[in-house]
């Protein structure tokens, strides 16, 4: 896969596919971590002598035209970050965009109107990437968090550059989690937690033949527990996935694969703020609570098995760590990952969140702003945006 280093952009227009799908709040930029993931390629590139042309999708405005999903905010965030004007192109396409861009001198950036205003861009149109490509001589794919999608931007376009190439973040990204599924070093220790078994069983699955051990957290380890015949109380669980839960435990015990799950809870009343809440032992689960987070014991576990690893992943929060009172387990893993001294990935906006929360974001290795695309890649699937790179 060629990267943008290896390209001459010099006075050329270069489409940049960033994923700039950022969280807003009141008109404003509220997150900006994977705005700022992106400004070493856009940076290299005005370094360079390149016209930027920069595209994104923002929210899930299923094809119309939304003014609160407009890219506005964006744009008015990259003037500061970049310290240069970036106007907001009308549209992504269209003979207004095609005039925008067509006044770029050298070092200018010019951001384009959300994609996905445009039904054609998740379907992949032809003529709707025939359009974007119309926009420059030179193709970049920055946008991990999109990989895993056969967009007109991602995948329909790409075919039409003779010049096209990873970013700075994609090949960092492909980079780092090829690694760790190829030649981790060992130990390796997984820390999988969040909501649900159906989201991550097939990373876990995928996992299994690499690492040392697994510390499963979060309401997916109560799923788990089930399995094992464990009490829950009304902790949440999915009761379809009970019996792959214990599959997968069986062929961890199979592979020599350590899974720790917790030994101790926060349990509480209810999972709000305000909540009555007590430490319960795991074989002492009440029936009336529920989990909200990992108990001490719990922390300090799988804080152990980090600090003895040499790599480490981590996806997911422990508990419902948005809340203050049950945040403690998930930012003690933060603050072990911080203090290890192996390789450490973070990936999932829950977890990038949690090591923000616990102003950990510049201790650790590596922070995936993959999302879906790296529980995917994690998987061990191709993903469609990066496959079509690597063919050229």
């Amino acid at each position: 896969m060629r990267v943008v280093t290896d390209l001459d952009v010099a006075g050329k227009r270069v489409f940049v596919r960033a994923d700039l799908n950022v969280p807003l709040d009141g008109g404003r930029v509220a997150e900006a971590t994977r705005i700022t993931a992106t400004l070493p390629t856009v940076a290299w590139l005005r370094a360079h002598g390149a016209k930027v042309v920069l595209a994104s999708h923002l929210g899930r405005p299923k094809g119309t035209r939304k003014p609160e999903l407009s890219l506005k905010p964006v744009a008015d965030y990259l003037s500061t970050a970049l310290h240069v004007p970036v106007p907001l192109a009308p549209d992504c396409i269209g003979d207004a965009t095609e005039k925008l861009v067509a006044t770029l001198q050298r070092g200018d950036v010019l951001l384009l109107e959300n994609l996905r205003f445009h039904p054609e861009e998740e379907k992949n149109d032809p003529a709707f990437a025939a359009a974007l490509a119309k926009l420059a001589d030179v193709y970049v794919d920055d946008a991990f968090g999109a990989a895993h999608r056969a967009h007109a931007s991602t995948v329909g376009m790409v075919s039409h550059f003779r010049e096209r190439a990873a970013g700075l973040l994609l090949a960092r990204e492909v980079e780092v989690l090829s690694r760790i599924l190829k030649a981790p070093e060992s130990p390796f220790v997984a820390v999988i937690g969040g909501a649900k078994v159906s989201d991550k069983i097939a990373v876990v699955e995928n996992l299994l033949a690499r690492v040392q051990a697994i510390c499963i957290g979060g309401a997916m380890a109560y799923t788990f527990l089930q399995a094992q015949g464990k009490p829950i109380g009304r902790s949440r669980v999915e009761a379809d996935r009970v019996g792959l839960a214990g599959e997968t435990l069986a062929l961890a015990a199979k592979r020599g694969v350590r899974v720790l799950l917790p030994v101790d809870h926060l349990a509480a009343d209810k999972p709000e703020a305000g909540a009555r809440t007590q430490v319960v032992a795991a074989d002492a689960f009440p029936a009336e609570l529920l989990g909200v987070d990992i108990g001490p014991a719990t922390a300090a576990l799988f804080a152990a098995e980090i600090a003895g690893a040499r790599t480490v992943l981590w996806n997911g929060p422990m508990g419902i760590f948005e809340i203050d009172a049950f945040s403690t387990g998930t930012m003690a893993i933060a603050a072990a990952l911080a203090a290890s001294k192996g390789t450490t990935v973070v990936g999932g906006g829950d977890s990038i969140a949690a090591l923000s929360k616990a102003g950990k974001l510049d201790a650790v290795t590596h922070v995936s702003t993959g999302g879906g695309a790296s529980l995917e890649f994690l998987e061990g699937r191709e993903l469609p945006g990066i496959e079509v790179l690597e063919a050229a």
